[in-house]
């Protein structure tokens, strides 16, 4: 491939800082892909326990630090993932989201039951870099 056909590709090392191998966020060509985030202070990557809703809340600041790092905000995110450890935080996870995540929506998975014992909630997603979902058609 020649290299005018090379597709983009930075790493974006900013956000929470973690001890575990993995990259923040890379963007390739026209997408940022953000890995998982966690409620973790963001200078020690230390696990900062907390209610549900704090847990949530710090994760997607955190999330938010790594896309605004790479120049995009909440409205570029186009895909979610987002785990909880408990199926009962469904309905408040359900509540405080749309907060975040405006109409129209991204598209979303939530995956429960997977995260063990030390953290209540974690998200990564994908970002559109040419568009928030505000401008689409």
């Amino acid at each position: 491939m020649t290299a005018d056909r090379m597709p983009h590709l930075k790493i974006v090392d900013a956000g929470a800082r973690s001890h575990l191998p993995f990259s923040p966020g890379i963007i390739a060509g026209d997408f940022m892909y953000v890995s998982g985030q966690a409620s973790v202070d963001a200078e020690t990557g230390a696990i900062i326990p907390d209610s549900f809703e704090g847990e949530m809340r710090r994760s997607i600041a955190n999330l938010k630090a790594i896309l605004e790092a790479g120049g995009l905000s909440l409205d570029h995110v186009i895909n979610v993932k987002s785990y909880l450890a408990d199926e009962a935080d469904g309905a408040l996870y359900n509540r405080i989201y749309p907060e975040y995540f405006g109409r129209p929506a991204p598209t979303r998975s939530t995956i429960v039951g997977v995260l063990g014992t030390k953290l209540k909630f974690e998200l990564d997603c994908v970002a559109y870099r040419h568009a928030t979902r505000q401008q689409a058609t």
